[in-house]
C-alpha cells in the first residue's frame, strides 16, 4: 500500500492515470497486460509498475486484485470523449469493422503498423460527420492500415474516398471489401517519401493520417495531406498521434514539426485513438484537427523538399539507420541520365534526375541508358521507377542485395521488360513493342506510364478494333475497368497491374454500345 500510495504521490497531477489503472484493477473482472493497458490509454511500463506493487490473483496471462485497497481514492473520471454517446447506434458498423479488420493482412513491423480498433475507425467516422458537412466531400486517406476508408464510406453515403498507401496487401484488401460492400473507395499505390499519386492531388476537402510516430515520418505525412487538399481556406487534416505520458520531449518534437509547417491545432482529442498494441505508448493516440494557413504551403514545398528516406522507427528505413547504408558503386555501363542519389564523383558531367522527379513527370529526353540508385527501403518502387523509364536498356543499384525471402516485386514489369539480377544490380532490356492484339495495347497503356490509363487504352483500343468512335471506346473501357478512369500507371497498385492484361483482352470483345 505504501509503495503504491508513493507512486500515486510521484504522479502529481498527472495521477489519473495510474487510479485509472487502480480503478479497473478494483473492479474485480480479470485482465490481460495489454487490455489494461488499452483501457486505460497508460504506458506498459507504468502499469507494469503498479502490479508489481500490487497483490494480485492470477490466472495464465490474466490477473486481479485479490482485495480492494483500503485507504486510497482510485476512482477518476476520464476527459469526455466527443463521440462516445453516438456509438451505440452503430453497432452494426463496429462489428461489420471488427470483422474486416481481423481478416485484413497482417501489419507489417517496418512500416509501424499497429491495426486500430474497430470502435476507434468507426468513432473516426462519427467525428468527421459531427464536425463536417460531409455531402459530397471528398476523404484522403493518407496510408489505411486501419481501414477507416472503409468505415467513413459505410458511415456516410455521400462521402468519397481515396486511399493513398504503400502496402500493396492493404490496397487490394481495401478495393476487393469495397467492391463487395459497393463502397465508393479508390486505392492509389504511394511512397510518400516520392509523392503523393498525381490523380490524389488537390483532389480532397478532408484528409486523415496516422502515419510513423516519429517527427520525420509525423512531417511528412501531413505535408502530403495537405498537398492533397482541395480547398485550401475550408480543408481540414485529422491526424492520430501519441507518445507515452513518459517521454514528453519526442511529443514536442513532432509538435515542432507541425509547427514548421504552419498549421492550426484547432482541437486535440486525448487518448481518442486505441489500439491492439502500441503498449509502450498506451495503446493510444491523441487526435488532431489541422487546419492549413496561407503559410502552410510554402512550408510544406520545402518540408517534402528537404525529406530523407528515414521516417520509421524500425527497420532499414527507421529515423536511427539513416545514414548507415555507404551509397552503392556505379555498375557497368555509360548510362545517360543518373537517377537518384548517386555520389557526386560518379560521372559528375552526366545529367541528373531526383528519384520523386523521375516519377512526377516524363524526362525531357528519351535516354538509350540510364542508371537508377534504390536506397534502403524503397525497394516496392522499382517497378514504377523502371515503367517511368522510356530508356532501352536500364541498370538498377539496389542498398543490398535481396534475400531469397525477400523477391524484388518484378512481375508487373514482364511486358516490358527483361529482367536479369545480378547481386544487388538489377538489368533490364526493353522488349520489343508487340505487332497487334491485347499485348500491344497493353504495352501501349504501360510505355506512357505517367498518363492517364484511360485515354492511352482508348486510343489504342480504337486503332486495334477499328469500329469504335472515341465515345464508345471510352465507355468500353469504363465497363471493363471502373477504376482506370482518372489514373495513371504508376499509382495502380500491383493487383491492378496483374488485372490489366485480361482487363485489356475483355475490353477487345465488349459490345461497343
Amino acid at each position: 500500500m505504501e509503495a503504491i500510495a508513493e507512486l500515486l504521490a510521484r504522479a502529481g497531477v498527472d495521477g489519473r492515470r495510474p487510479r485509472a489503472v487502480l480503478a479497473a484493477l478494483s473492479e474485480g473482472r480479470w485482465w490481460t497486460l495489454a487490455d489494461l493497458v488499452r483501457e486505460t490509454a497508460t504506458s506498459r511500463r507504468a502499469v507494469e509498475a503498479l502490479l508489481r506493487e500490487a497483490d494480485l490473483e492470477r490466472s495464465g496471462d490474466r490477473f486481479r486484485l485479490k482485495a480492494p485497497l483500503p485507504g486510497l481514492t482510485v476512482h477518476a473520471a476520464a476527459p469526455a470523449d466527443p463521440v462516445a454517446h453516438l456509438l451505440a447506434g452503430h453497432a452494426s458498423l463496429v462489428a461489420t469493422m471488427e470483422e474486416l479488420i481481423a481478416k485484413a493482412p497482417r501489419g507489417r513491423h517496418t512500416l509501424d503498423h499497429v491495426s486500430a480498433t474497430a470502435e476507434t475507425v468507426v468513432r473516426r467516422a462519427l467525428l468527421l460527420d459531427a464536425r463536417f458537412w460531409l455531402d459530397g466531400a471528398r476523404l484522403l486517406c493518407v496510408g489505411d492500415h486501419d481501414l477507416t476508408s472503409l468505415a467513413a464510406a459505410a458511415l456516410h453515403p455521400g462521402l468519397e474516398v481515396t486511399v493513398a498507401d504503400i502496402d500493396e496487401r492493404i490496397l487490394s484488401y481495401i478495393a476487393e471489401q469495397a467492391e463487395r460492400l459497393a463502397l465508393p473507395v479508390r486505392t492509389r499505390w504511394a511512397d510518400l517519401r516520392l509523392g503523393l499519386p498525381a490523380s490524389t492531388r488537390a483532389w480532397a476537402d478532408l484528409a486523415i493520417t496516422d502515419p510513423p510516430y516519429t517527427p520525420e515520418g509525423v512531417g511528412l505525412f501531413v505535408a502530403r495531406a495537405a498537398e492533397g487538399l482541395r480547398d485550401r481556406e475550408q480543408g481540414r487534416i485529422l491526424l492520430a498521434y501519441g507518445a507515452s505520458e513518459r517521454t514528453p520531449a519526442l511529443a514536442l518534437k513532432v509538435q515542432q514539426a507541425l509547427s514548421q509547417l504552419n498549421l492550426v491545432s484547432e482541437a486535440i482529442y486525448p487518448d481518442f485513438n486505441r489500439y491492439l498494441g502500441a503498449e509502450a505508448i498506451g495503446s493510444a493516440a491523441d487526435l488532431y484537427v489541422l487546419r492549413p494557413t496561407t503559410k502552410t504551403w510554402p512550408a510544406v514545398a520545402a518540408r517534402v523538399d528537404g525529406l530523407s528516406a528515414a521516417i520509421y522507427t524500425q527497420g532499414p528505413q527507421a529515423v536511427e539507420s539513416a545514414g548507415s547504408t555507404a551509397p552503392a558503386p556505379l555498375p557497368g555501363g555509360t548510362p545517360e541520365v543518373l537517377v537518384g542519389d548517386w555520389p557526386g564523383e560518379v560521372l559528375p558531367k552526366v545529367p541528373r534526375a531526383r528519384l520523386s522527379t523521375w516519377l512526377a513527370k516524363p524526362y525531357a529526353t528519351d535516354p538509350g541508358e540510364v542508371a537508377i540508385a534504390v536506397p534502403a527501403g524503397l525497394e516496392a518502387a522499382l517497378p514504377r521507377l523502371l515503367l517511368a523509364t522510356r530508356a532501352r536498356r536500364v541498370q538498377v543499384t539496389l542498398a543490398a542485395q535481396p534475400t531469397p525471402s525477400a523477391s524484388l516485386p518484378t512481375e508487373p514489369l514482364s511486358p516490358v521488360y527483361e529482367l536479369t539480377i545480378e547481386g544487388r544490380t538489377v538489368h533490364a532490356a526493353r522488349l520489343p513493342l508487340p505487332e497487334t492484339g491485347e499485348e500491344r495495347i497493353l504495352r501501349r497503356i504501360l510505355d506512357n506510364a505517367h498518363g492517364k490509363v484511360a485515354n492511352t487504352w482508348r486510343e489504342a483500343l480504337i486503332k486495334a478494333r477499328g469500329d469504335l468512335t472515341k465515345r464508345q471506346a471510352r465507355a468500353v473501357v469504363a465497363a471493363v475497368a471502373p477504376w482506370a478512369e482518372d489514373v495513371t500507371v504508376l499509382e495502380l497498385p500491383a493487383h491492378r497491374l496483374l488485372g490489366l492484361r485480361d482487363a485489356v483482352a475483355r475490353s477487345l470483345t465488349a459490345p461497343a454500345e
